[in-house]
């Protein structure tokens, strides 16, 4: 699948809808609706930049812009195709602007080895396109989560090492050749985790006599995630850190949010620091997964770091920037009119090898499995809110199974879908499949439509005419199986079946409720 840098600004542009939200000086968190962790920020000239993990996702890493830190726009991907090196398991890029050129160091598994090592791309735009360089730190049985800090000329990346292996996590660090491209000299230990309670995410700054890092801690991911913020620092780059007596200095646990870490901070040209990192909202909002949150950083008095409004984080926030107005979306529709996909697409790379074509009005999608999957080609989108409406337009014949999915991953999904003038809906849960409902259907097209509430209640339903709509079911269908570890599941498209039988879609719509 290809973009042309046009079509990918302008699909930014018109793939959200927005309601404006009155604003009385502050806003509302999430400030990217949907599963973004680990989200870098950087800001060149009076424009700023995120981009957040993919996980096993296509295209890798989302990329976002702002001009106001509070509404963002996805402008496209890092990667519009994945490194040779890698194969999968796509974490934590890291942006960072030096001599005109903007990097991303990014966390990948080796296709080889299969362990995780960081690698380095560059491009001579925050919009691309990005040159791979490889694999720049190999260490250990896992590198992960890198950190780039400019110390008046010397370049330093730090990242986390010593996460799967019998010993205390520690933050490393080394020197950066000047073109950000190799590691020199010996690395050396900046932070060790002796409390064994979790230690990444990292991100450095200095003010005054004291160099900065601040730092996840404890669980990041899932239902019992308790993820938090917490403060180190030392009058060398290189260490020894101390660690603040009063950690946590951000975190959840009750309140707005579950849990909330591993981000970086940006300055705005007046020298105020905003943090943006990831948080799980409390109650249904945990199922739209990990989404980006912006709370503003200050100094105290005896030199430490806090939080403006406090060290519990909160959804409603003090506008950074006076005369903004938040701009809520409102879901994502797709006529399939334009000459390539939206931006905000993505699809299951682990598990199959996806084709998609646009001819002026219907998506012709379809797909060959990779070895060891089974389940076909999903072409999905992150959900904004946990309460929202699913439809398309599906051409019915031929005997792939075509419709809309909840997708996990290729062994826990639900499809409702169309087969051979038959209607199915079926789960797939553990790799094991149960049918929920089968019935005739003689039409030469279908609309199908779900609804999702609270997050995970899950309701199906057909139509003739995409007016009048017929239900499958007596009563919802739990949808909980589809988290996976690290993230939540997504709603979309899905062919199943051989590919020279693609399944033809004239349109998909999702809207929030």
């Amino acid at each position: 699948m290809t973009r042309t840098l046009t079509m990918t600004l302008l699909a930014g542009l018109l793939s959200l809808p927005l309601a404006a939200q009155e604003t009385d000086g502050t806003f509302t968190n999430p400030v990217i609706r949907g599963d973004v962790p680990d989200p870098s920020v950087i800001r060149i000239g009076d424009t700023y930049y995120a981009a957040g993990t993919s996980s096993e996702w296509a295209p890798q890493y989302p990329l976002f812009t702002s001009k106001d830190l509070v509404n963002w726009r996805q402008i496209g991907h890092v990667f519009d195709s994945q490194p040779e090196w890698t194969v999968n398991s796509f974490w934590a890029p890291e942006l960072f602007y030096h001599n005109g050129k903007v990097y991303c160091y990014y966390t990948a598994r080796e296709r080889a080895t299969g362990m995780s090592y960081i690698g380095v791309a560059t491009a001579d735009s925050p919009e691309g396109p990005f040159t791979d360089h490889g694999i720049l730190i190999r260490h250990g049985k896992e590198a992960i989560d890198a950190f780039v800090y400019d110390d008046n000329g010397q370049l330093y990346i730090s990242w986390k090492a010593y996460g799967l292996e019998p010993r205390p996590i520690e933050i490393i660090g080394s020197k950066l050749s000047a073109d950000g491209l190799h590691l020199e000299g010996k690395p050396f230990t900046m932070l060790v985790d002796e409390e064994r309670v979790g230690m990444e995410g990292q991100y450095h700054f200095k003010k005054g006599d004291y160099y900065y890092i601040i730092y996840a801690s404890h669980g990041c991911c899932g239902i019992n995630s308790d993820y938090d913020v917490c403060v180190a620092r030392s009058k060398q780059f290189d260490g020894k850190y101390e660690k603040y007596e009063g950690n946590p200095i951000l975190h959840g646990g009750k309140g707005d949010y579950k849990s909330c870490g591993h981000g970086t901070a940006v300055t705005t040209p007046d020298g105020r620091m905003y943090y943006l990192c990831h948080a799980y909202l409390e109650g249904d909002g945990f199922y739209v997964g990990r989404q980006p949150i912006l709370q503003e950083m200050e100094m105290t008095p005896d030199h430490w770091v806090r939080f403006k409004t406090g060290d519990l984080a909160t959804v409603r926030q003090p506008m950074p920037f006076s005369g903004t107005v938040q701009q809520l979306p409102s879901g994502f529709t797709d006529d399939f009119d334009g000459d390539n996909l939206k931006v905000e697409w993505t699809w299951n790379y682990p598990y199959s090898d996806v084709t998609s074509l646009l001819r002026k009005g219907s998506l012709l999608l379809s797909g060959t499995s990779k070895e060891g999957s089974r389940n076909g080609a999903a072409l999905c989108v992150r959900p904004q809110t946990p309460d929202y409406s699913c439809e398309t337009e599906v051409v019915c014949g031929q005997e792939s199974l075509k419709g809309l999915t909840l997708y996990g991953d290729d062994q826990n999904l639900i499809v409702w879908g169309v087969t051979q003038g038959r209607l199915v809906l079926k789960v797939v849960k553990d790799n094991a499949e149960t049918v929920l409902y089968e019935g005739a259907y003689d039409g030469s097209s279908v609309h199908l439509k779900l609804t999702v509430e609270q997050g995970l209640l899950l309701r199906f339903y057909y139509s003739r005419d995409g007016k009048k709509w017929k239900s499958v079911q007596d009563k919802p269908f739990s949808g909980e199986s589809l988290l996976r570890w690290d993230r939540v599941q997504r709603p979309g498209l899905l062919h199943c079946g051989d590919s020279r039988q693609p399944g033809e879609f004239m349109y998909f719509r999702m809207k929030n409720l």
